[in-house]
């Protein structure tokens, strides 16, 4: 796969491995997640969507078979939330306002199933982007550490400065703001 955001588009001349020419490909699948030549994640999103729903089918029937709502939450957590979370701080910050819609979607159905209600999948994004940056700032030898520094009052970290869209959006920019708490 070939990621190019030049202004011109050119032809890439093909990678040859061994004498073999390497098939480039508008989107592969690497570690779980669906990759997008031009860095978009409806495919993703898509297929994380497909997977939620397919296991809403089991949700509905426990709830069928009167589990208390306590049972249904933690089978929520571990098959539904666990899929809709998967690497979520690499690929939901730059995700479309349709995309974020469409997992919210499937937060809100399980609540109707379960009948209690759940974090919605921005703070499911948030909890996850606070761990990975208290990871971060805890491994000394991590290449990102030194992307956190505190602020003279030692309380906050100082926000990353940023030229395009694409670092705000990354997850080491997040949450919003000048300076962040963790």
């Amino acid at each position: 796969m070939v990621v190019d955001f030049r202004r011109t588009q050119s032809d890439h001349s093909p990678l040859i491995i061994d004498g073999s020419s390497v098939e480039i490909v508008k989107s592969t699948k690497f570690l779980g997640v669906h990759l997008a030549d031009n860095l978009t994640w409806s495919l993703n999103t898509s297929s994380i969507t497909k997977k939620a729903q397919q296991r809403l089918y089991f949700l509905r029937r426990l709830r069928k078979a009167h589990l208390l709502p306590p049972i249904l939450t933690m089978f929520y957590r571990g098959t539904i939330e666990s899929i809709l979370s998967s690497c979520i701080t690499a690929w939901f910050g730059n995700c479309t306002v349709s995309d974020r819609k469409t997992l919210q979607r499937i937060v809100r159905t399980d609540e109707k199933i379960i009948g209690v209600s759940l974090p919605s999948i921005m703070d499911i994004y948030t909890t996850h982007c606070i761990l990975k940056a208290h990871s971060i700032v805890d491994d000394h030898t991590h290449p990102s550490h030194t992307l956190f520094t505190l602020l003279p009052s030692g309380k906050r970290f100082r926000s990353i400065r940023a030229a395009t869209s694409r670092l705000c959006n990354s997850f080491s920019h997040k949450p919003s703001g000048s300076s962040t708490n963790i």
